[in-house]
């Protein structure tokens, strides 16, 4: 059954979503939709370390959006602002990685698919990292789901619950980065973000607890997936914005006839 190649994308990104439907109820809540793109920003030169060194590029990707979580962590402790710390770490790490890559004749050819994804040469391989990623991140979330739901709702209820904030900020922080790492081969680094905030965004429409949310965001981002294949399949179109547009008629959809 993994020989077929639309068997093995199908896998590939339901076993994204599994991980990108939760986790993007936390950034919609949390507002950290530029920390998610700037993530993704930072991981193709993650990429391009992965074909200089020869190593998997699931892990040389993780390594950069984890440093790049841990940095942002350290600097805006220090009083950084958030977004001019993101700006600054994402945008260059990016210009590095994409000089990088013009060194690096292997990657030079193939960089379309790490930009924009090429779900469809998801191999065997490809679905370990991707399915044990996905798991790892849906265990994180499960395990601390009510810190850091309440970290979310209200910090300051967190404090008095003897919840510390900024434990929980980083954790969704590095969550983001595995996610990331994992989802670059399937949607590519310029749609990441949009996996983890449009069904979010799609299931908070309809969602009335944040277990609701987790739950529709997930279901919404599979029906994505498949009807991004389809569309691929009949229309001739690139699947990673394939799926990317589906969730997006979802969220119109949602939008317009459960308007609160």
């Amino acid at each position: 059954m993994l020989d077929d190649f639309m068997t093995r994308a199908l896998l590939a990104g339901l076993g994204l979503v599994l991980a990108t439907g939760p986790l993007g109820s936390f950034v919609v809540w949390r507002r950290m939709a530029y920390f998610g793109d700037s993530t993704s920003h930072a991981a193709i030169l993650g990429v391009a370390l992965s074909f200089a060194f020869a190593m998997p590029f699931y892990l040389g990707t993780g390594l950069v959006a984890v440093a790049m979580a841990l940095a942002v962590a350290w600097l805006t402790g220090r009083g950084q602002g958030m977004d001019t710390v993101l700006g600054v770490i994402a945008h260059s790490a990016l210009a590095v990685g994409l000089l990088a890559a013009s060194f690096i004749p292997a990657l030079r050819v193939n960089l379309d698919a790490f930009l924009f994804g090429d779900i469809l040469a998801v191999s065997k391989g490809d679905l370990g990292w991707i399915w044990g990623g996905a798991v790892v991140v849906l265990g994180v979330l499960i395990w601390r789901w009510q810190r850091l739901v309440t970290a979310s709702v209200n910090e300051e209820l967190a404090l008095a619950s003897g919840i510390d904030p900024g434990v929980e900020r980083l954790i969704l922080s590095l969550t983001v980065a595995i996610t990331v790492a994992i989802a670059i081969r399937i949607v590519g680094a310029l749609l990441i973000s949009a996996m983890l905030i449009v069904p979010a965004a799609a299931a908070r429409a309809i969602a009335k607890t944040p277990e609701q949310m987790a739950g529709s965001a997930t279901l919404i981002g599979a029906l994505s997936v498949m009807g991004g294949l389809w569309a691929s399949l009949r229309l001739d179109t690139p699947a990673g914005p394939s799926i990317v547009a589906i969730s997006a008629v979802f969220y119109v959809v949602f939008l317009t006839l459960y308007r609160k």
